[in-house]
């Protein structure tokens, strides 16, 4: 299920709504619709789609991926690999 406080980039408006329209039929399926297929079928589309899109970006495209406000940093990596960091810039408060 895809995270629903994710934020999509104005190029990724298809992929969204394909991702939300598999959450609709998941929605379906719990209420006892048999549409298995139907979201493996969509599934597997918006995987390709998102898959041809990365593939295929402009330059500022590129440039929004990479300042994404999601997108993870350093200090999101750095406590599961060091236990005690001490950052050596104490003038940044």
């Amino acid at each position: 299920m895809p995270d629903p406080m994710r934020s999509y980039l104005d190029f990724e408006k298809p992929v969204a709504e394909l991702e939300s329209k598999i959450d609709e039929l998941r929605t379906l399926a719990a209420s006892g619709s048999d549409i298995g297929d139907e979201v493996a079928r969509i599934e597997d589309k918006a995987a390709q789609a998102l898959t041809d899109l990365y593939a295929n970006l402009t330059p500022w495209q590129k440039t929004l991926v990479a300042r994404h406000p999601q997108r993870p940093h350093f200090t999101d990596f750095i406590g599961g690999l060091i236990t005690e960091f001490p950052p050596m810039a104490r003038d940044r408060q």
